[in-house]
């Protein structure tokens, strides 16, 4: 009983919260980020100059995690609550969440949406992994580190920041021109789902209205909290985050690819 409720916070975590920035925050962010950059340059490397089916198993077993973990935490959640309303508030349209659906799409299917699916984790689970791993603080500040939501938290985002750098290192995609309307498509999709749910389950989801304490606080000071405004910077550090991150690579590892195969 002592460890439900302890480890996984069954009845309350009993524990103080160390606090963001403390000294153990900064030790487990840190383990898990040194892990997961670790383990994808290790495996990117090792498998860079194998077929795609061998690059690809990598993927699926990343897929294979970051659901479990994800079907766990619903468990936990449901049965912590003693209610399914508690789903309402955790739907995977989170930008790190996301990666939930997007890694496996990424691993399973074929062709051109295989190819803007890797391109989207590549993009945007560096993005959520950095920002969901460092960046989300105010976890720490309402659970005890070692604790069942942050560890749960931490796979999440480590899984995305792993494939994200997995998928560069191995050299399983080329972020294609033509895919890029597909990519855009896809985070627009999400960002439509995103609205929808606010609207009708009045929740936050993708912080598109409020900051709540993450990084997005710069944006929500930016326009004084404006409530139209704020959504659309929101919006639009997504697409000036993607334009960038496609002239870097055009511009500076392209040209640079070209040569070596000359």
């Amino acid at each position: 009983m002592d460890l439900l409720r302890e480890f996984f916070g069954y009845g309350g975590y009993q524990r103080t919260p160390e606090g963001a920035y403390s000294v153990p925050h900064l030790i487990f962010v840190a383990c898990f980020t040194v892990a997961a950059v670790g383990a994808a340059l290790l495996l990117g490397r090792r498998n860079r100059y194998r077929d795609m089916k061998t690059k690809n198993k990598v993927l699926i077993a990343a897929a294979i995690l970051i659901d479990c973990a994800e079907i766990f935490k619903y468990i936990i959640l449901i049965t912590r609550s003693g209610s399914f309303s508690v789903m309402r508030v955790n739907l995977p349209l989170f930008l790190c969440n996301i990666q939930l659906i997007a890694i496996p799409v990424a691993a399973f299917a074929k062709g051109r949406i295989k190819e803007a699916s890797l391109d989207f984790v590549l993009l945007f689970g560096f993005l959520s992994g950095i920002v969901g791993i460092i960046g989300a603080a105010q976890n720490f500040n309402a659970y005890p580190v070692l604790s069942f939501d942050n560890i749960q938290s931490a796979i999440t985002h480590s899984v995305a920041l792993f494939c994200s750098i997995y998928i560069a290192r191995s050299g399983m995609t080329s972020l294609k021109k033509k895919n890029i309307p597909i990519v855009t498509a896809i985070l627009a999709f999400f960002i439509a789902a995103a609205f929808a749910a606010n609207a009708l389950l009045d929740y936050n989801y993708m912080f598109l209205r409020s900051h709540d304490g993450t990084p997005y606080v710069l944006f929500y000071n930016m326009v004084g909290g404006n409530k139209i405004l704020y959504p659309i910077t929101v919006i639009a550090a997504f697409l000036l985050y993607m334009a960038v991150c496609y002239a870097v690579y055009y511009l500076f590892i392209a040209g640079r690819k070209r040569k070596d195969r000359k």
